[in-house]
């Protein structure tokens, strides 16, 4: 063995709690460190011929690099839908990382199961039924990947061919319909060999919503005649955080005949809360869904899990013919179901925050992340020079500037945002009209954390 590995190993626990030590100090500073670093990183030294081995390793990247990153896990990142890291999901990744199991399937471990109770666990938290089955992949943009190629195949038994055996071209063209899609289905599209140009946005309500009109939904199946296609449903969009009506698409295969996946990428943690539940009425209904976890749900990237009616065709799709892997059996590992073989055992940390804080804490954190962006809408409509570009629906506050909200003064206000140290927001385009959006779903944000936010968004607005 290299002395240096002999070293480490002799070393462990001491190493493992200068690591400890290291985390706790970087964590306990979260709150009061700038939210994001602007300036640029240092340039890359060549690669170390000799080891300095792990002390000297985290003293290095103690002094080289932990200040850079970002306070992305911290309460006033609110920058895309990022949550941050809770204790025990935190406990939950460091021991995946120490176990190191492969999840990809049941031979000599039980990590299999643990997954498997961890998807029960989210299936009713989510409200699905039984006859969903899921598996953890790394994030949305994957999560609707797999739901799509599994449309993909279902499009392909309608037709009597394989697209797993034969290839998208065996389908001919394809119709993907939807009123807000976000921009991971069309990345899914590409990848899947259906395309992006074949994504065919719907005519969403009027007045500023986001949420598809299920009567143009209905007549544009129509236009089909009968041909089988995909429906891909948002519970949850990005801008406003727009809920298509889930029961009443469903309703019309009744009529037309339509493979539903829905994304829900984080608005499926509104069943957590009665006063939300409703938003999301109709999503058992669904062929396929995404789930982000590491938003809403507070788990370490990266996280997220799919979930289908359609098992079989998933298989069909996914399998791993190999004689060292074996046959996918009518319980099939999780290799057989995913993109992945060699797969980190990403449900641990999920396990670890669903055991530590139930369905009541994550509820809590859902409720209060809404309830603070309305308290930053409120804020915004009563500052000078800025307005909402759309109503507080849930956790997402999307706003403009007053006056001229031309694409460069927008983004000068990003940049004072950002410079301020104190927050952090994504820009977007909503009604055609550049905006920034605030997303809440971090555990740690608290009313003082909104009124800091709101302050430094009142200074750089006043100032562009």
């Amino acid at each position: 063995m290299h002395p240096a590995l002999a070293e480490d190993l002799a070393r462990l626990p001491e190493l493992l709690q200068s690591a400890r030590d290291l985390a706790s100090r970087e964590l306990a500073g979260l709150t009061e460190r700038p939210v994001v670093r602007l300036d640029r990183a240092p340039g890359p030294p060549s690669l170390p011929d000799q080891g300095a081995g792990t002390q000297a390793a985290l003293d290095r990247f103690a002094e080289r690099w932990a200040s850079g990153f970002s306070g992305s896990a911290g309460p006033r990142y609110l920058g895309f839908v990022t949550g941050g890291a809770t204790p025990a999901s935190v406990a939950g990744d460091w021991l995946t990382s120490a176990y190191d199991q492969n999840g990809s399937g049941a031979v000599g471990s039980w990590a299999d199961a643990l997954e498997r109770e961890t998807l029960g666990w989210l299936r009713e938290l989510f409200g699905l039924s039984a006859a969903h089955s899921g598996a953890f992949v790394t994030g949305a943009t994957v999560s609707n990947t797999v739901g799509l190629a599994v449309a993909r195949e279902w499009l392909g038994e309608r037709l009597g061919v394989s697209v797993a055996e034969e290839g998208a071209g065996a389908l001919g063209a394809v119709d993907v319909l939807s009123g807000s899609p976000h921009s991971s289905v069309a990345k899914a599209l590409s990848v899947l060999g259906i395309g992006r140009n074949r994504l065919r946005r719907v005519p969403v309500l009027g007045g500023g919503r986001e949420a598809v009109d299920v009567g143009a939904l209905d007549a544009t199946l129509a236009e089909l005649g009968g041909r089988p296609t995909i429906v891909v449903a948002n519970a949850g969009t990005v801008n406003t955080v727009d809920f298509d009506d889930l029961r009443a698409i469903a309703a019309l295969k009744e009529r037309h005949d339509f493979w539903l996946h829905v994304d829900a990428a984080f608005g499926a943690f509104a069943a957590l809360s009665p006063a939300h539940a409703h938003l999301v009425a109709g999503l058992d209904a669904a062929d396929s869904v995404c789930v982000d976890l590491h938003k809403w749900l507070n788990v370490p990237y990266d996280a997220a899990v799919q979930f289908t009616r359609r098992r079989d065709l998933q298989v069909a799709v996914f399998h791993n013919a190999s004689p060292y892997l074996g046959l996918p059996t009518g319980d099939p590992d999780f290799l057989h179901l995913t993109p992945e073989n060699s797969r980190r055992l990403r449900a641990l940390p999920a396990w670890f925050s669903l055991v530590a804080y139930g369905r009541e804490g994550h509820r809590e954190i859902v409720e209060r992340n809404v309830a603070l962006a309305r308290e930053l809408g409120d804020r915004i409509e009563d500052t000078e020079g800025l307005r909402l570009s759309a109503p507080v629906r849930l956790n997402v506050v999307c706003f403009t500037l007053d006056r001229d909200p031309a694409q460069d003064r927008v983004d000068a206000l990003a940049r004072a945002v950002a410079e301020s140290g104190e927050t952090f927001l994504t820009p977007t385009v909503f009604g055609g009209v550049p905006a920034l959006r605030a997303g809440f779903s971090n555990w740690r944000t608290t009313r003082a954390d909104v009124e800091r936010v709101a302050d430094a968004i009142a200074s750089a607005a006043s100032a562009v």
